[in-house]
């Protein structure tokens, strides 16, 4: 039995069955069915229905965020432009996925010669809580819209989320199976992976979950994409507009009470101004009100679970403990909310340093220069994300180039977009959404060669 509470009341909101093997069987059975169908549309035809549940998604707005806000606690305004960046994405590629994946003619030795971009069937989706209709949607759309269909493992405590997902592909006119929920444990996944039926494999989580699934498809020879998280630095050169580089920052760190994979996490200061940017962050966070996340006045959620808490505490704690100072912050507030909180001298060896804290928690780190900035921006596990602030626009883009990241934002919060590539590298994982590479990670990329 899986159950979803509300972490601001503690209230249950719902209950839900486990799937047994019988009923994961069917629905994948069904989903599959559905495939043989959907990828004859035409592009065209599909993106009808995409204009469709963009025009759902809109109508339904205000419940549909209610919904997000009661679940997973972040806090309305915020729940509310989640459902329209959603509208958007369908918007997106309604208008350019006919375009995008147009067969391209290649020369060649053949008289005549081309690539088609076809689907590979049912994909198995393994989703997060902290974006509960962004980061399924992120994938599905261009999954779906490629001709593919989608079984979802969504996290337990944003079940209502799944289901108000699926029921919007139902309203918009989808096919049944195109778009089906699996409410099932951990355990169950390597059974769905290792169904013959599905073809791919998509995570967004942590790192220990991603070398669990990639382990299981890499078994049974499925492709998969990786989305494992991040330590995004955030460079501010002394040149930099540092009112506005901390203004960003500070809103980038405190986005969903800090619960987001690319939040600027590492703030990499040049020494000239470090302190200067310093007590600015401080001020900034100290301002931050937290409570009801349905209050319109509140500009800080609680953290969704109470493991969650525990796990901020205990890197926060551990952090101190190695010598690394508090500023502000590092404290429960009413066990369901963590202070906005600010460490600096932090190094290697500590939590902060080492691992993603996925909580409203900011590390401050001097560089000596440019060069040095570099160095320590690079000097991660991680490579989701990262931004450079600087008036000098030619030294940003040698960054840029320098930075190892899967995005770099010069004078800008980074951030998803459908119209750009998202995922990382190294330990924040492999492949891409969003984009045409979006499009194309589950499709066989097929040559045709005429002579």
């Amino acid at each position: 039995m899986f159950q979803s509470i509300n972490p601001y009341t503690k209230k249950l909101l719902s209950t839900y069955e486990v799937f047994d093997q019988e009923k994961i069987a069917l629905t994948i059975e069904r989903s599959d069915r559905a495939f043989r169908k959907w990828k004859q549309n035409s592009i065209q035809e599909r993106a009808g229905f995409l204009k469709t549940l963009a025009l759902e998604l809109r109508h339904k707005k205000p419940e549909l965020a209610i919904l997000i806000t009661s679940e997973m606690g972040k806090i309305i305004s915020e729940s509310q432009a989640e459902i329209e960046k959603c509208a958007w994405l369908c918007d997106y590629y309604a208008e350019h996925a006919s375009e995008m994946l147009e067969e391209k003619g290649m020369p060649s030795d053949g008289t005549v010669s081309y690539i088609r971009f076809e689907p590979l069937g049912v994909i198995y989706a393994i989703m997060p809580w902290n974006f509960p209709f962004w980061q399924v949607l992120r994938f599905a759309i261009p999954t779906i819209t490629t001709g593919n269909t989608v079984v979802l493992k969504h996290a337990p405590n944003v079940f209502g989320c799944a289901l108000a997902i699926e029921n919007l592909f139902t309203e918009a006119g989808f096919p049944k199976g195109v778009f089906s929920n699996l409410f099932i444990t951990v355990e169950q996944s390597d059974q769905v992976i290792s169904n013959p039926l599905i073809q791919g494999v998509t995570l967004t989580g942590s790192q220990k979950a991603g070398r669990s699934v990639a382990a299981a498809a890499g078994k049974h020879l499925k492709k998969t994409v990786m989305e494992l998280g991040g330590s995004d630095p955030l460079i501010v050169l002394g040149d930099a507009d540092l009112k506005k580089a901390c203004q960003t920052g500070t809103a980038s760190r405190m986005l969903n009470s800090g619960q987001v994979c690319i939040a600027a996490k590492r703030f990499i200061v040049e020494e000239s101004i470090h302190d200067q940017f310093v007590e600015e962050h401080k001020f900034l966070m100290e301002q931050l009100k937290s409570g009801d996340p349905m209050d319109a006045g509140t500009n800080l959620g609680p953290i969704a679970r109470t493991d969650l808490i525990d796990t901020i505490e205990r890197q926060v704690r551990e952090t101190v403990r190695l010598g690394a100072h508090l500023i502000t912050g590092g404290k429960r507030i009413n066990n369901n909310f963590y202070a906005p909180t600010l460490l600096t001298g932090v190094k290697k060896g500590m939590p902060a340093c080492d691992e993603e804290i996925f909580g409203p928690v900011s590390v401050v780190i001097p560089a000596k220069d440019y060069h040095d900035a570099v160095r320590i921006a690079n000097d991660t596990p991680f490579g989701l994300g990262a931004s450079v602030w600087t008036q000098n626009l030619e030294v940003a883009e040698e960054m840029a180039l320098k930075i190892e990241a899967g995005s770099v934002f010069i004078n800008g919060m980074t951030k998803s977009d459908p119209r750009l590539p998202f995922g990382g590298i190294k330990q924040s994982g492999y492949g891409r959404e969003l984009s045409l590479c979006g499009l194309l990670e589950f499709t066989n990329i097929k040559t045709v060669w005429i002579s």
